[in-house]
This record gives C-alpha cells, sequence and structure tokens, in this order.
C-alpha cells in the first residue's frame, strides 16, 4: 500500500513518518506539508530535512488565503501575540473553561479538518490508500484545539472513507498516546529529532515559552533525554 503522511516538521508528524516508512517503505510514503499563513517558515525548512532524511516524495501546497480572516495569533498579520505558557495554563486562565470561547489563541480554525480533507484528495489522486496524520492526546486534552479528539477522528476518518468511495482512509496513531509516548516511540525508531522545529515563534532558537515548546521539553525530559535540536554536543 502506499500512503500520505502529514507532515509539518516537528515532533509529531516526523514520528509519524518515520513509523510509516519502517511499515511501507519510503518507495510507498508520501509527505504532504501545508502552508497555512503560518509566522514562519521554519516548519517548512524542517519539514524538508526530514523527509530528505527519510528519502520520501515531499509536496508543498499552500492554504494561506483559507485562513486570511482567521484571528489566530499563529498567522501572519495576527493581532494577538503568540502566548506563553502551557496549553492547559492558557485553558484555566480563560473566564470559561468549559466554553468554546475558551479556544486557546493559536487554534486555526478547523485546520486539521481542512488538511484532512485536502490531504484525501490529494492521496487519492496518487493512489494512496492512507492518509497518517500526528494528532494526540496532549492537545485534545480540555479541548486547546478540538480538531485534535477522537471524537473528531472518528468523524473524519468516516467521512473520508465514505467520500472517496472507500478508496482512502486515515489513521491517527497518537490520538491516545501523549507527546512523551511518541518521543519515546521515535527514540526507539531512531527519528532525527535534530533536524525537527516545533516552536511557534520563528527564531534562530526555540523560544521555550511557547506551549508547543513547554510540551516537547516535557517530552524530552520524561524520557530522560535531552532534546537533540537544541542539545548539540
Amino acid at each position: 500500500m502506499k500512503v500520505l503522511v502529514l507532515a509539518s516538521g516537528g515532533v509529531d508528524s516526523s514520528t509519524a513518518l518515520a513509523m510509516a516508512v519502517n511499515e511501507y517503505g519510503s518507495a510507498n510514503v508520501c509527505a504532504l506539508s501545508l502552508s497555512y499563513g503560518q509566522k514562519h517558515d521554519k516548519e517548512l525548512e524542517a519539514v524538508k530535512k526530514v523527509a530528505d532524511h527519510y528519502n520520501v516524495e515531499q509536496q508543498f501546497l499552500d492554504l494561506s488565503l483559507i485562513f486570511r480572516d482567521s484571528a489566530s495569533s499563529l498567522l501572519k498579520g495576527a493581532d494577538s501575540e503568540i502566548p506563553k505558557g502551557s496549553y492547559g495554563d492558557q485553558i484555566t486562565g480563560s473566564e470559561d473553561p468549559d466554553s468554546s470561547d475558551s479556544l486557546i489563541s493559536t487554534y486555526v480554525p478547523f485546520r486539521n479538518g481542512l488538511f484532512l480533507s485536502v490531504a484525501a484528495s490529494v492521496a487519492q489522486a496518487k493512489g494512496c490508500g492512507k492518509v497518517i496524520y500526528a494528532i494526540h492526546s496532549d492537545d485534545a486534552a480540555g479541548a486547546a484545539y478540538p480538531d485534535c479528539t477522537p471524537e473528531f477522528n472518528e468523524a473524519m476518518k468516516k467521512s473520508i472513507w465514505e467520500g472517496t468511495g472507500h478508496e482512502v482512509t486515515i489513521e491517527a496513531p497518537f490520538v491516545d498516546m501523549t507527546k512523551s509516548d511518541i518521543v519515546r516511540t521515535g527514540l526507539e525508531l531512531g527519528v532525527p529529532y535534530e533536524l525537527t522545529w516545533s516552536c511557534y515563534e520563528g527564531g534562530n532558537e526555540p523560544c521555550g515559552e511557547c506551549g508547543t515548546c513547554i510540551d516537547r521539553a516535557k517530552a524530552f525530559a520524561d524520557n530522560g533525554v535531552k532534546d537533540p535540536a537544541i542539545f548539540r554536543s
């Protein structure tokens, strides 16, 4: 089977890409990366390096115009700054953590839904029977990102399966896993984490203060290793 992996250049999708190559072989894996108007290109620079490492086909698409009306702090021209602190702190700091208004500012409206729809179309055209993407339980917790939940995954899986005439399915291998679990898996597979980028900021070094930096640092610390992207000795 040929498969398509949604690849962002971060820890999670790079681990998913490694798993796909390990299972299907590099000749049967395509990495699809999508621009959505994010503030920097560090992710795309990283994904090129990771995909080259695994010698897989790469494809890039620009979807930034679709999100031009979004107020997400992740996007170019956003009025708000990217918040500091963990996702949990950002949610509990809202006036009503249980309401839809508690969506954190880095949420991009239905981004994963759009990404999966585009990926399914590309996959079917390429003869790929599966789309793999790397949502995980840490992002879903507290509805920080509602398009990362098991419920969302099941709904999209059914829709894509029906909408492609039962030719394409989706797989979220980490949907019930934490980021620490993902790093543990990746370390076993020898994922080149030194090539990856996670930080929402686009500086020369990760900021260490945004939600994804905090999650990443914890994931490596939980596994008793230093983050190779920061500590290159």
